[in-house]
């Protein structure tokens, strides 16, 4: 089958290519190809089956059919503007979060089959803020545009598979932590960064309280759920086509306790405390807890602790972070 990742350049992009280019199959089918596509043209890496890099604008339809030429199984979803980009950028959200999307499914209308598409949603689609714990069935009331444009995103394309075009499993990501290399745009940015700049000897600031809690996971689980969303029987959702992943609910604290708890005591006191309203008022609709009661039946395996998910980094991604940097 063949494959493209839409947003490939990117730190989760790659390590769904280098988990593609390990396994050689999704679901049990060959991987015979891989297209890695974004607005800066992706480094190569080794794999059993070929691999194009392309560079291009994804609200294009023109640029993404070439893509996603016919032939293609698979679409990962993962070019977007972030929280904090699309806040500050409206014409900016819409045309990447909303208008790539939509040349996205008239990419897959020129296919002779309509191919698996991986859309990477936020928790951002939803509100509710420190009090809630959002069931399975319950309603998107972003607070944000990125939310917004990520819950456009999910019906669009949930349209679309109801219409034969392609089908669709939208993966609500958790705030994705410990994120490699340097801070992005990223409201949430800070949540990675309580963590990652310690382990670089460096300081951390974050715009909330230590009470303040994130429904987070790491990049090893995405590209799990990323990789089983490729690969799932999609007959076994129905028309409901959004999962909320069994991520972890946790304080900012708790993330410093884990932080000391892998790393000593000394590391904790690299962060602290620097108030940013702007920030804060993005972050704080966004909801605490997640039920995600459906995903483990579905095969979405569970997150790890938090102290596992501080040694993933350390083993994953620090020296890598180091180069990047310029510490090595």
């Amino acid at each position: 089958m063949q494959v493209t990742i839409l947003g490939g350049g990117g730190f989760l992009g790659r390590k769904l290519a280098a988990r593609f280019a390990a396994d050689g199959a999704i679901g049990g089918r060959p991987i015979t190809g891989l297209t890695l596509f974004d607005l800066n043209q992706p480094a190569p890496l080794d794999a059993p089956f070929p691999i194009r890099c392309l560079a291009g604008d994804v609200a294009d339809t023109a640029t993404l059919k070439a893509a996603i030429p016919p032939g293609t199984s698979v679409v990962i979803h993962l070019a977007a503007v972030v929280s904090a980009a699309a806040e500050a950028d409206y014409d900016l959200g819409i045309r990447v979060n909303i208008t790539g999307t939509q040349a996205l499914i008239d990419a897959c209308r020129a296919l002779p089959e309509p191919p698996r598409v991986v859309f990477t949603s936020s928790v951002a689609s939803f509100d509710g803020g420190q009090d809630a714990m959002v069931p399975d069935e319950g309603r998107q009331l972003p607070t944000n545009s990125y939310g917004a444009q990520k819950a456009i995103g999910e019906l669009l394309l949930a349209d679309a598979t109801r219409r034969g075009f392609l089908d669709v499993v939208s993966i609500r990501l958790p705030t994705v932590m410990v994120r490699p290399g340097r801070p992005n745009r990223a409201a949430s940015s800070f949540v990675s960064a309580v963590v990652r700049e310690p382990l670089l000897g460096l300081p951390a600031q974050f715009p909330v309280p230590e009470d303040f809690r994130v429904w987070v996971c790491s990049p090893r689980r995405a590209v799990d759920w990323l990789a089983h969303a490729a690969g799932m029987d999609s007959a076994t959702l129905g028309r409901d086509r959004g999962i909320n992943p069994p991520g972890i609910s946790a304080t900012i604290g708790q993330m410093l306790d884990a932080l000391a708890a892998v790393a000593g005591p000394e590391a904790r006191a690299f962060a602290k405390r620097v108030p940013d309203a702007e920030v804060e008022a993005i972050v704080a609709g966004w909801p605490a807890a997640f039920a995600a009661t459906r995903a483990p039946g579905l095969g979405f395996v569970r997150s790890e602790s938090l102290e596992d998910l501080v040694r993933a980094f350390i083993a994953d991604d620090l020296d890598a972070t180091r180069r990047d940097r310029g510490m090595a």
